[in-house]
């Protein structure tokens, strides 16, 4: 199967989206997403992994639904298939972590820098966060991240933590620092990150997955077996996002977020006419056209304030999840009011604030409104509102965040159209794999015919 590839490689995070050109509409075929990191190739490379894995997935619940599997049980039952599959990966890549460890560590004790105990330590949370990884994939299992960095960052603090509040076995006396060992985190996670399908291949993870299932659904080794031997060919591509100049593409397959984020928004939903995009470094607010076409646009490119980036700093000193911020926000009955949102003294301004007695949820939801505030003040300058408008970017999923921008819409421009796809994160990426499949259907008509 022939596929057109996006790529959009933000600031905190790399998406791609991969569509079939040959079919009309040129639907999905999958989507993926990684955390972005310093080797961008890499970064690329993990991200449409992630998005063909997403299609293989996609081909498998459609044989099986040819096969006239039950709809709620195909659900459940790749559900179940999938929660297996990304613990087979998350097992692979802490296997890989726990070698880099390990070396680190035998390094650091050849060199006198290190000591026996906190080669024990180590241990201890690697033999944890091996016993505790299937509790991160049972069914409705909160985790904090789905990203690896995340996953196993939080586990390994927690239990380090724990050790060095108590020396291990109950003592106090070994004196192993809590700093050491997320020093060890830190520099072996960048190594990890940085390694090329640590995770293994579709293949191989499917098969391991398959055999962990307690009961599989009927045909699905059959439906994945044949999906295995699917030969899934790249004939497009183009790059998008915040470090595209980094990408390891050529000029020509290169575009702006701007057109992607309006094209992407408009393909969504054909209505659109406004784009509020707040991604993890910057803000875009766009105007396009009843074809999907640009006409104007405003974007906050020199500052995180009031970006995703800024959310992620609040959720780090608040010990949260993102994904916790907005529900959390919601929960406010006094919203406090807030007249920074300086990325740099995030921290200070929060630790003031609670020191002041006001309550969290009261400051989150004060936040969520100022950083809201600096988006309408971006959208007044492209044009203002028009009905209908969408809200992309990965803050478009926090709901408080949302709740905030209807709120200030409605005052602002009274009633409208407000669109939000469960897929908001991959708006540019949908625009950049929109924009290569045109440029291989221009090509394909620039051909002559014999």
């Amino acid at each position: 199967m022939k596929y057109a590839v996006g790529i959009d490689l933000g600031s905190t995070t790399t998406k791609a989206v991969v569509l079939d050109p040959e079919r009309e509409g040129m639907p999905v075929l999958g989507r993926g997403i990684t955390n972005s990191r310093s080797n961008y190739d890499v970064a690329c490379g993990v991200a449409l992994d992630d998005a063909l894995i997403d299609a293989r997935f996609g081909m498998v619940a459609a044989a099986l639904e040819r096969r006239g599997v039950e709809t709620e049980r195909l659900r459940c039952g790749m559900d179940e298939f999938s929660l297996r599959f990304r613990e087979v990966q998350y097992r692979r890549q802490l296997s890989a972590l726990a070698g880099v460890l390990r070396e680190m560590v035998a390094h650091d004790l050849r060199d006198g820098q290190a000591r026996a105990e906190e080669a024990q330590a180590l241990e201890a949370i690697l033999d944890a966060l091996s016993a505790e990884a299937s509790e991160l994939f049972v069914p409705g299992a909160e985790r904090k991240s789905d990203f690896f960095r995340d996953l196993a960052g939080s586990q390994y603090m927690r239990r380090a933590e724990e050790l060095t509040r108590t020396g291990g076995c109950g003592s106090n006396s070994t004196g192993i620092r809590f700093d050491q060992l997320v020093g060890y985190y830190d520099k072996a996670i960048l190594v990890v990150e940085n390694m090329a399908s640590v995770s293994g291949d579709f293949r191989d993870c499917a098969l391991a997955a398959l055999g962990a299932q307690s009961e599989p659904l009927p045909g699905l080794d059959a439906a994945v077996a044949r999906v295995v031997g699917m030969p899934l060919e790249q004939v497009a591509s183009v790059g998008t996002g915040y470090g595209r100049a980094r990408l390891p593409f050529d000029d020509a397959h290169i575009r702006s977020e701007i057109l992607c984020h309006g094209l992407g928004a408009f393909t969504m939903f054909p209505g659109t006419r406004t784009v509020l995009d707040i991604g993890g470094q910057d803000t875009k607010a766009i105007q396009v056209d009843a074809n999907g076409i640009v006409t104007s646009f405003q974007m906050n490119d020199r500052c995180a304030a009031g970006c995703g980036r800024y959310l992620g700093y609040i959720a780090d000193e608040m010990n949260l999840g993102l994904h916790e911020l907005g529900p959390l926000a919601n929960d406010s009955t006094r919203p406090v009011r807030i007249n920074s949102t300086c990325t740099v003294f995030a921290g200070a301004e929060l630790r003031e604030r609670l020191s002041l007695g006001e309550k969290r949820e009261d400051i989150l939801a004060g936040l969520h409104r100022a950083i809201t505030l600096r988006a309408m003040s971006l959208l007044a300058r492209s044009g203002g509102v028009r009905d209908e408008f969408t809200f992309t970017g990965g803050v478009a999923n926090n709901p408080a965040a949302v709740r905030a921008l209807r709120q200030l819409v409605t005052e602002n421009y009274g009633e409208l159209t407000m669109n939000i796809s469960p897929a908001s994160i991959y708006t540019g990426a949908l625009g950049a794999a929109i924009f290569a499949a045109r440029s291989l259907e221009a090509a394909t008509a620039e051909v002559p015919v014999a």
